[in-house]
């Protein structure tokens, strides 16, 4: 009898689905289990991270070569585009949609995260470097081994993007579905799934539909670049889609991204450069969702603004988030500093927004993951080699 193999993106979908449906009927025993295993992995994936950028970007500038220096400054440039674009989407929309869904000076009580079930233990695995320290190092390490054209270093880093490879296709991966399972299962069962969603239903579901349009955008115009099916492009992409719902961080899911941006026939030294640099610096849907629910917040509190205030606060949203890591709940904890400092919010109203995003955490995440696939398409128009 034929053994039936299931891809990853079945995987993923069965483990979400399995997650919601027993996290609503099951007790606290076998949930702990689930959230000991998650706790010990996302300490382990938090490990690897940096060493997944050093790993993978390093030589991917070394064997791109003295255009390397271009390179990053026209994807950096791209990806800042994309995320502004995408706030100001945001900020049009919300301004044309949010009047009619919303009522002005509604009291808002202060909403508290439910408490999920504790791990039986927790092991601390710190990571060797930051996210943003990793980043720096491999552009310098890149370029210095891409100008110095020297073999060895070239060698040694290519060996070392071996073992990083190897590491993610038999542990990450093959974990990857469990991972997500414990995820959804914790989540129903504490009740954060559908906590301060159902009060915030209907702007979800604007968001919702936005970034929908976002990712379809971004691939029309990446299709034109190509020369392909953006439709057909986009599909390929939801293995890293539905990976991203799970784990809520774009740099846990830089391995699947990797994959399937390469399927859609980008060069490998290419997906390899911007792919880890763009779930960093690339981050249009959570741009488009902190910028949404902000306005949706101040309309219910009666604060005012206007579209300068708005406009410099895209602006400086976007730099902010280059420097936000990619683990979930990254892009908000960067963003509040601004959001107090430019738009006013209090305390209460940064508790808000925390509960708001993070309950949407998982959508904007996997647009931003998902458009990196658009992106790295457009770059390989221009600097890919064909191989």
């Amino acid at each position: 009898m034929k053994k039936i193999k299931l891809g990853l993106l079945p995987k993923i979908i069965i483990a979400i689905i399995l997650g919601i449906g027993a996290g609503t009927i099951s007790p606290d025993m076998p949930v702990r289990v689930f959230v000991t295993f998650n706790s010990l992995f996302s300490e382990f994936l938090g490990f690897l991270i940096p060493l997944i950028i050093v790993g993978l970007v390093t030589p991917a500038i070394a064997d791109i070569g003295k255009g390397a220096g271009k390179l990053l400054v026209v994807t950096t440039l791209l990806a800042y585009g994309a995320t502004i674009f995408s706030g100001f989407l945001s900020y049009g929309v919300s301004q044309t949609i949010f009047p009619s869904l919303i009522s002005s000076n509604v009291q808002i009580e202060q909403i508290s995260e439910a408490q999920g079930i504790k791990p039986f233990f927790t092991v601390s695995i710190p990571a060797p470097l930051n996210v943003m320290t990793s980043l720096v190092m491999a552009f310098t390490l890149g370029l210095g081994i891409a100008n110095l054209n020297t073999q060895s270093l070239k060698d040694m880093f290519g060996e070392f993007r071996d073992i990083i490879t190897k590491t993610i296709q038999v542990v990450v991966l093959p974990l990857l579905p469990i991972y997500i399972f414990g995820i959804f299962f914790n989540m129903t069962h504490s009740g954060e799934v559908f906590k301060v969603l159902t009060m915030f239903v209907k702007i979800i579901g604007v968001i919702f539909v936005m970034h929908i349009f976002l990712l379809l955008f971004q691939y029309a115009i990446a299709g034109i670049f190509a020369k392909k099916n953006p439709l057909r492009l986009l599909s390929r992409m939801m293995p890293a889609y539905f990976t991203a719902l799970g784990t809520q961080s774009s740099a846990a899911t830089i391995p699947v991204t990797l994959r399937q941006t390469i399927l859609n026939g980008v060069n490998k030294d290419i997906a390899g450069f911007v792919i880890p640099l763009c779930a960093t610096i690339h981050l249009s849907g959570s741009t488009m969702k902190i910028v949404a629910c902000a306005i949706a917040l101040m309309m219910m509190q009666g604060i005012g603004y206007d579209f300068q205030s708005i406009a410099g606060f895209i602006f400086m949203l976007g730099i902010t988030m280059i420097a936000a890591p990619g683990v979930p709940g990254g892009a908000i904890m960067a963003a509040l500093g601004i959001l107090s400092s430019m738009l006013g919010f209090d305390d209460k109203s940064l508790a808000l927004m925390i509960a708001l995003y993070i309950a949407m955490d998982s959508f904007g995440t996997a647009c931003n993951v998902t458009g990196d696939g658009a992106l790295a398409l457009i770059i390989d128009k221009f600097f890919g080699k064909k191989e």
